[in-house]
């Protein structure tokens, strides 16, 4: 009878350290995936993040946090990270962190597109007015009369309009914008305001921050609605964020977090080299190596290594450039500069087409890239360092080319002008004379003997002319 309570107690035992030992494990099994948004948002940085969102319910993740300080980026990029977010089964909490981080344009919509929004002390986001993608300045409607009146029915914005003029005179003030400018600000309120009334935070914010360009702090926009929160570090998001009902795909779910433990994805090398080549001082950088790793080759050519380098270098700037927002009449200037460079280089100008070829370079470098508010600009010394290095460049050939004009001609048949020869027999009209250890047919006005010495004045197909070398002077 004690055995079999012995027994009965004993596997009781065992199936409450079974239950203990499942449920820990359980608890254990929570992980949250947090992937990183530091830099500009670009193709690069996006496709990193919509492959990680999407793979994450298949890895068993119940929870992304995306750690962002961002001061922006492109549109393109942009809006496929916020349609990957929004499709997630799984609930996305952006959070700008560490403290000094910042949300500013793109990172704006991102933040009011995940299930959560969170930020740290001594963060800000906002300045989520879009910018031009091609640098190009569009027409001024300031010269239509009847169009640049403020409507009626925008009677509000009207009222603070000359206050806002004075205050700063900036393209986004409503009264002084082209149609085109007004279609891509319009979209972008609305497309700020449909993310707002999705998760239902703060819409009327989301004027000041496309019209006017303005940006809160954490705080401030804790106080008014935009983010749901302010952590200190990931732990106490994660402690915060327990319980929380947020909006997935076709159904309302509820955080939990208990237990759960935060596992880095790491950003991957060719992601890495992506985004270092997206840089617009990298992929300047590279078009310069490029250009004048291809001119060298030419120069020397068979040498191969500034050719395979410049083309590789090339091929890569090609890249950047095509997913970055480049002013087209730069990069015009930029190949007529350089088409410019090269010809002076094979066919010296003396410096016309080389200082014009300069100019044109430095003019399409500095309006290559015209969105600071985006990080999308080359940095200053880096535009004066290329500058330099090509004026040093280009009268490196002029003076090569200024060499070569002064030196004696050393091939062809004007090589023989002024030449010195020995007479080989005596002849009075025509005869032989040997020059350089060559046997030339010579005429001369004059009768020579053998062992004279006579002078070259004229070169006819293989005959030379000649005269003694005691009369300078060819006698007519």
């Amino acid at each position: 009878m004690k055995q079999a309570i012995y027994i009965a107690l004993y596997f009781l035992l065992l199936c409450f350290s079974a239950q203990q030992v499942h449920s820990a494990e359980t608890n254990s099994s929570k992980r949250a995936m947090q992937l990183t948004l530091d830099g500009s948002v670009n193709p690069a940085i996006a496709h990193f993040l919509v492959q990680n969102i999407e793979e994450a319910a298949e890895q068993d993740y119940q929870l992304i946090i995306i750690k962002m300080n961002t001061p922006g980026g492109l549109d393109l990029a942009m809006r496929d990270i916020i349609r990957v977010i929004l499709s997630s089964p799984i609930p996305v909490a952006t959070y700008v962190y560490p403290p000094g981080s910042r949300a500013a344009s793109a990172g704006t919509y991102i933040l009011y597109a995940s299930h959560v929004s969170a930020m740290a002390p001594a963060t800000n986001l906002g300045a989520a007015t879009p910018v031009s993608i091609g640098g190009m300045p569009l027409p001024d409607e300031s010269q239509q009369p009847e169009q640049s009146k403020p409507s009626d029915n925008n009677q509000e914005g009207s009222d603070t309009s000359k206050d806002q003029a004075k205050k700063s005179p900036t393209p986004s003030s409503t009264s002084n914008k082209s149609a085109m400018e007004k279609k891509v600000i319009n979209d972008a309120e609305a497309y700020l305001r449909s993310l707002a009334d999705y998760h239902g935070r703060n819409i009327d914010w989301v004027r000041n921050a496309v019209r006017e360009g303005e940006s809160l702090s954490s705080s401030e926009a804790l106080e008014i609605g935009v983010i749901d929160l302010i952590a200190e570090n990931p732990q106490q998001l994660l402690t915060m964020i327990d319980g929380k009902s947020v909006r997935l795909p076709n159904r309302q779910a509820q955080i939990d977090t208990k237990g759960m433990t935060i596992e880095v994805i790491e950003i991957d090398w060719k992601t890495k080299l992506l985004s270092i080549i997206s840089d617009p001082n990298i992929a300047y950088i590279l078009l310069i190596i490029g250009i004048y790793g291809l001119i060298f080759e030419g120069y020397n050519p068979g040498t191969f290594i500034p050719g395979v380098i410049g083309a590789i270098c090339l091929l890569l700037a090609f890249y950047a450039l095509q997913i970055m927002p480049v002013n087209y009449v730069a990069a015009g200037l930029l190949v007529l500069g350089i088409a410019l460079l090269v010809v002076e280089a094979f066919a010296p100008s003396f410096g016309i087409l080389g200082v014009g070829g300069i100019i044109a370079f430095i003019l399409g470098s500095f309006l290559l890239f015209n969105e600071p508010e985006t990080g999308m600009a080359i940095a200053m010394p880096i535009l004066i360092f290329v500058t330099i290095v090509s004026v040093i460049l280009l009268s490196f050939v002029l003076s090569l080319a200024i060499r070569a004009r002064n030196r004696p001609v050393v091939t062809g048949t004007d090589e023989m002008l002024s030449e010195i020869g020995v007479v080989e027999h005596d002849f009075e009209d025509k005869g032989w004379i040997k020059i350089h250890g060559e046997i030339w047919k010579a005429r001369s006005s004059q009768p020579l003997k053998a062992g004279q010495q006579v002078k070259v004045v004229a070169v006819n197909d293989l005959d030379l002319d000649v005269i003694p070398i005691t009369d300078a002077k060819p006698k007519l």
